[in-house]
């Protein structure tokens, strides 16, 4: 892949406090690597070697309950640092991390992360807040499949998938990864069924359009309302 410019960098959060000189330095101790969809980036429980920082594409969170189900955590859409093991103060990787789409990605050996934050201002407030604004939404969930009707859950998880990586088509807004019913069904702590049921019954009535592993939300406003928000 050819030298990485720092435009690409300037404008995201970690980074948008560095003038190019720090930039620069950062990038050339940096690897970057192409992901196909679908491909694993790393795995849950492995020792954290390497940081990253998602250019392109959309990666998939996910954590393996004690049942061995698959559940999805999160979507980290592109501009944010992931697999950020050493500012939760662990060795290894809390989760897998899953390409949801092709992306890029740009890594750096972990023994490099303490250098990063004690001098580069910015870097480190800007991921602690990454990191809260990720345990809000786990937490939000968490009560959501606690207190909410399944078609709220369902209902609420593609708004966040709208709002995250949503662009706009004729017939609405598109969710911008591939997306299928069973990773919803991961996401909202329901069955395959249950979404599939649903699904169609939302895209009967005009509010979603569900297919080829794209969902594309119609009716926005009225999705809201279904959501309770």
């Amino acid at each position: 892949m050819p030298k990485l410019d720092e435009s690409l960098l300037r404008p995201l959060p970690p980074f948008s406090k560095l003038d190019d000189s720090a930039i620069r330095a950062i990038l050339d101790q940096s690897t970057s690597r192409r992901f196909e969809k679908g491909s694993t980036v790393f795995e849950e429980a492995t020792a954290a070697e390497s940081f990253f920082l998602l250019l392109d594409g959309t990666i998939r969170v996910v954590r393996i309950t004690t049942e061995g189900e698959q559940v999805t955590a999160l979507h980290i859409p592109a501009g944010q640092l992931f697999g950020i093991a050493r500012a939760l103060g662990r060795d290894t990787y809390p989760a897998t991390a899953v390409a949801a789409s092709e992306g890029v990605v740009l890594s750096w050996p972990t023994r490099l992360w303490d250098g990063f934050v004690a001098q580069y201002e910015g870097f480190a407030t800007e991921t602690y807040k990454t990191i809260g604004d990720r345990v809000g939404e786990m937490n939000t969930r968490i009560v959501e499949m606690s207190t909410q009707h399944v078609e709220q859950r369902i209902a609420r998880a593609l708004l966040r998938l709208v709002k995250q990586s949503g662009k706009k088509v004729t017939e609405g807004i598109e969710i911008g990864f591939p997306i299928t019913r069973q990773d919803v069904s991961e996401m909202t702590g329901t069955t395959l069924h249950t979404v599939s049921r649903l699904l169609s019954a939302w895209e009967k009535e005009g509010l979603i359009i569900s297919k080829r592993k794209k969902i594309t939300v119609c009716d926005p406003h009225r999705m809201v309302t279904l959501g309770g928000t």
